[in-house]
């Protein structure tokens, strides 16, 4: 097998592994899977094909759940995250690829600590939280791949239940993964990558969907926020070693 193959099956790996714990939980394809396309693709290239491998399986979503989408609840934090893309993306793309390492492993691991802890922040409730968490949520994806914790917590501050938030998470994950390719751009990967991500999305997708059925919700979203807190340590630490 050719280096070029070797490369192009760890990223479908990765990226099957996101799939399968997303469709599971609910939430994860970008905490698990964006810390380690950026350690084998460089960190720009590997947050834009975790932008595209996220909006896709957002949408794969969508199919089944967009009855349930709150257009009025979820327009100020589309509207918001659609003003910082641009600006996330313009930092990631001057920043040197040591200090995004170090910024992207150290804002996904806080970030999943304050879900791990069930954070209640005041300022993040009612309209002005909506606009807050889709400013930040906007700006983390656009420069580090991870806005889902920002929507995660606003959900749990606004008192969501599960059932509302993951179609309500799926339609924001497609829109602002929208935004931040179409800011950014595609991905430039080998022929062999794009197809192997490909379908590791569609083999993830299945398998998540099995593996839920068979997973209780609450211990798999613990999972995929243990594997998204290592992800991000080690993310880190690569960042301050090349520092």
């Amino acid at each position: 097998m050719t280096g070029e193959w070797t490369a192009a099956l760890a990223l479908g790996l990765v990226v099957l592994v996101g799939s399968s714990v997303q469709r599971m939980a609910g939430i994860g394809f970008a905490l698990v899977s964006a810390p380690a396309l950026v350690l084998l693709l460089a960190p720009a290239t590997g947050v834009a094909l975790s932008n595209c491998a996220a909006g896709a399986i957002s949408l794969i979503g969508l199919a089944t759940t967009w009855r349930r989408v709150r257009l009025g609840a979820m327009l100020p934090l589309v509207l918001a995250a659609a003003v910082t893309v641009p600006l996330g993306a313009w930092v990631a793309a001057r920043l040197p690829e040591p200090v995004l390492l170090v910024g992207m492993g150290s804002v996904v691991t806080a970030a999943v600590l304050l879900v791990l802890l069930g954070t209640r922040v005041p300022a993040l409730s009612g309209r002005g939280g909506a606009v807050a968490a889709g400013a930040a949520s906007g700006f983390m994806n656009a420069s580090a791949g991870v806005g889902g914790p920002a929507i995660s917590l606003y959900a749990v501050n606004a008192g969501w239940t599960v059932r509302e938030f993951v179609p309500n998470a799926q339609f924001y994950g497609f829109l602002v993964n929208v935004f931040s390719v179409s800011a950014k751009g595609l991905p430039q990967l080998s022929g062999p990558a794009w197809a192997l991500a490909g379908a590791g999305v569609a083999v993830g997708t299945v398998v998540g969907a099995a593996l839920g059925a068979r997973t209780p919700e609450r211990p798999a979203r613990r999972i995929v926020l243990l594997l998204a807190l290592a992800g991000g340590v080690v993310t880190a630490v690569k960042g301050l070693a090349e520092l």
